[in-house]
């Protein structure tokens, strides 16, 4: 079983993440207006995954996510977490995030089928902190798990896997 820490505690998630070259479980998050959203075929995917969009760092991830976005050719940059639609969209209204999507995870499998539902402790049911990047095909090219949640992925890394 993967883990990861919360103030350097270990902390284990659900099962196996996504590994460079497997292909991707499909997946449906709900979107800001409870439309299902999916990924796109024939776009790459950059999967931003995190505990939740009112916490310092994830909210700083989604942002930084956002504007990294605006430079991604063919790219679809999908924030996901299982904050309520409703908050994710009032984050996005609140910062101007308009070149990521955000995705909720509440309603789904998606925590369970990429292995990154939080196990035990206090965040216990929320997503780890990890950065997925996906080809055109869904094959995974990137998958980086931060060593702890408090910290913010590596966005050069994620970036250059689309290269």
């Amino acid at each position: 079983m993967t883990s990861t820490a919360f103030g350097g505690t270990p902390v284990a998630l659900s099962g196996d993440l996504p590994t460079v070259g497997s292909a991707a479980p499909a997946f449906t998050l709900t979107a800001p207006d409870l439309s299902d959203l999916e990924r796109t075929d024939g776009r790459r995917t950059v999967l931003n995954i995190f505990p939740s969009v009112d916490t310092g760092v994830c909210a700083a991830s989604v942002r930084k996510f956002n504007e990294l976005a605006a430079g991604l050719d063919e790219t679809d940059v999908i924030n996901v977490s299982v904050d309520l639609p409703f908050a994710m969209a009032r984050f996005c209204g609140a910062e101007g995030i308009e070149n990521a999507k955000v995705g909720s995870a509440f309603r789904s499998s998606f925590g369970q089928d990429y292995g990154v539902t939080l196990a035990e402790g206090a965040f216990s049911g929320l997503l780890a902190r990890l950065v997925v990047v996906l080809d055109r095909d869904g094959s995974v090219l990137h998958s980086a798990l931060v060593p702890e949640i408090g910290q913010e992925p590596d966005y050069d890394s994620a970036v250059a896997s689309l290269s």
